[in-house]
């Protein structure tokens, strides 16, 4: 038996400079994503993303607006010691930047990076963000990490986009026409579930590429949603309680795990 593709979240604390930083500065922020890793994968999840969820209020990510020079080698250190531990691995450079998040990837011998903006553009609480679709892939190029996937998001949560888009035409210019590896599912919030109608007309409109849930995926709604899916992005259900900014609680991994456990094929 095995869980079906779920991946757990590393959410960083806020580091020194950010607005919600708190004491211990970089080491405390270390400690606690070596130890929500290790509990993410005692508990039987499949890979792990990291996040640098903490830095809130987040930079755009686009040209102009990178992720400061101190937080993106923070992820590099945090995703070189979740490598460790056995499972893929991947990062997202909140709020859009691919070019870090590749540069962390290629660095770290990652697996994939999330990006939220691929294609087309978005009204969100850092602004208009737009996609950097043409750059991203020609970097990976340049780096040499074809291997390193892309999964991006169709119709982000927390944003939406300038003009009316239907999720085929957001799904197919992500893939079609932004090359990316894999698409992601979110509901309309951190932690809120998926609609199911809109995955499954993404799943059909992506025609065999793979369909990731990114946010609400819980023990109650787990079967019916993983079966129009091929993975899930996991993290407020892990966490004690249910909330996104405590630590993860390992009991409620084993339990979402267990949920998701089907035969080998």
């Amino acid at each position: 038996m095995q869980a079906r593709g779920l991946i757990g979240v590393v959410h960083l604390l806020p580091l020194p400079g950010d607005p919600a930083a708190g004491e211990g500065g970089f080491a405390a922020a270390y400690a606690r994503a070596r130890a929500d890793a290790e509990a993410l994968v005692a508990g039987g999840v499949s890979g792990l993303i990291v996040e640098n969820f903490g830095s809130a209020p987040f930079v755009k990510g686009c040209a102009g607006d990178r992720l400061p020079p101190h937080q993106a080698a923070a992820l590099a250190l945090v995703c070189q010691a979740c490598r460790q531990l056995g499972v893929p691995v991947g990062v997202n450079c909140l709020r859009n930047d691919a070019h870090t998040a590749l540069g962390i990837a290629a660095a770290c011998e990652l697996d994939f990076i999330r990006v939220n903006v691929h294609t087309g553009a978005y009204l969100t609480d850092q602004g208009v963000i737009e996609g950097e679709a043409a750059h991203t892939l020609r970097y990976r190029e340049l780096l040499g990490a074809r291997r390193i996937q892309i999964w991006a998001d169709v119709l982000v949560k927390h944003a939406a986009p300038l003009a009316p888009l239907e999720p085929e035409t957001a799904t197919h210019d992500c893939i079609d026409r932004g090359l990316a590896d894999a698409v992601i599912v979110t509901g309309a919030a951190t932690g809120a579930p998926v609609d199911v109608g809109l995955l499954e007309r993404v799943r059909k409109a992506a025609s065999g590429r793979p369909v990731i849930i990114g946010s609400g995926l819980n023990p109650d709604n787990a079967a019916a949603l993983l079966a129009h899916a091929d993975a899930a992005i996991v993290g407020t259900w892990f966490k004690r309680g249910g909330v996104v900014r405590d630590a993860v609680d390992p009991a409620r991994v084993r339990e979402l795990v267990g949920r998701c456990q089907t035969p080998r094929a």
